[in-house]
């Protein structure tokens, strides 16, 4: 399991969705570094970290334990999670069974819940995880080249090489084994979500800061607004000219907040 792990102090660990990788983070990682330790791990089969053919493997619960894993390895305490996509649930579960070890929450453009019976959801996660969803994902490369600029509001900070890093990072049809199996997760993982969101009460009194691109194709106002009910002490920034990538699209923005944050 390859991960970033940059500078020294209070840890804020990153945590990446899919199409992504620790290479999401690397403005945030590059302002915030002089003062915290970073750290940006790249889940099973994204990145730099290892391949594999085990269908087991690319459950989003196999990415929680191997992620839960890598900070125990570390040894990290008072830590701050900053979760985007997939990295919500993932992050969230170590946060609800390590609940002395979590700090802060910081969460931008994602879920922690069953969406099984939202239309918005099941209708993506079930044409990702048809035949043909399968074939452009690993044959087409479809979540890099079709989703990711969809899903900025900006497209302008997709430049040519920024892409590259995320295509490379995805070479071949095997090598997107694990970006192919989460959207099927989305529903096919909803028991796993329950259990965690059943388990709210060991993270929601966190004190939390949410960043929300409102021109997000995944996340809505909808989901926004069911974090603002749920979490007791948290601070939203949102940004109506971003979309999902907000890492990407307004680092310049992010940066200011989350020090005064972290302060």
């Amino acid at each position: 399991m390859h991960y970033v792990d940059e500078g020294s102090g209070e840890p804020i660990v990153f945590v990446h969705g899919n199409p992504a990788w620790s290479f999401e983070f690397r403005h945030l990682i590059e302002g915030l570094r002089s003062e915290f330790r970073c750290v940006a791990p790249d889940h099973i089969g994204f990145g730099l970290s290892s391949r594999s053919d085990r269908r087991d493997d690319h459950h989003p619960a196999a990415h929680a334990e191997a992620f839960a894993a890598l900070l125990d390895n570390l040894d990290l305490r008072d830590v701050t999670l900053l979760l985007t996509d997939w990295g919500g649930p993932i992050g969230l579960d170590f946060a609800r069974r390590n609940r002395h070890r979590v700090k802060r929450l910081v969460l931008t453009n994602t879920w922690c819940w069953p969406v099984n019976r939202d239309a918005h959801f099941w209708f993506f996660s079930r044409m990702m995880a048809s035949p043909l969803g399968q074939y452009l994902i690993k044959r087409r490369n479809f979540f890099v080249n079709g989703v990711m600029p969809r899903a900025v509001g900006n497209k302008q900070v997709l430049t040519s090489e920024v892409m590259e890093h995320y295509r490379n990072a995805q070479p071949s049809a095997a090598a997107r084994a694990a970006n192919a199996a989460l959207p099927g997760h989305i529903v096919g993982a909803t028991g796993w979500l329950q259990e965690i969101w059943q388990d709210r009460a060991a993270f929601c009194d966190k004190p939390a800061l949410i960043f929300w691109g409102s021109k997000d194709i995944a996340f809505r106002t909808k989901e926004l607004d069911r974090w603002r009910s749920e979490l007791a002490d948290v601070e939203v920034h949102e940004f109506a000219d971003c979309g999902h990538f907000l890492a990407e699209e307004a680092p310049e923005r992010m940066l200011p907040a989350l020090r005064a944050f972290l302060g």
